[in-house]
């Protein structure tokens, strides 16, 4: 049987109308992270600790913010 996943919401979703929240979940015994957008809970990827963290910090590094001229 499938275990229910515990989903929990980014601090920097602004808290606002609507559904604009990033979701991360884990499941216990499992070794893979899930994550989901608010708007759609539906659709979820799963990926190993490592790359999600690489992914977070080259986000907390700015990497993907356009430079300005």
């Amino acid at each position: 049987m499938a275990q229910a996943l515990n989903w929990q919401r980014s601090t920097f979703s602004g808290g606002g109308e609507g559904n604009t929240c990033l979701e991360l979940a884990w499941a216990a015994g499992a070794p893979a992270l899930h994550l989901r957008e608010s708007e759609t809970p539906a659709t979820v990827l799963a990926s190993s600790p490592a790359p999600i963290a690489q992914l977070v910090r080259a986000i907390t590094s700015g990497r993907f913010t356009p430079r300005r001229p």
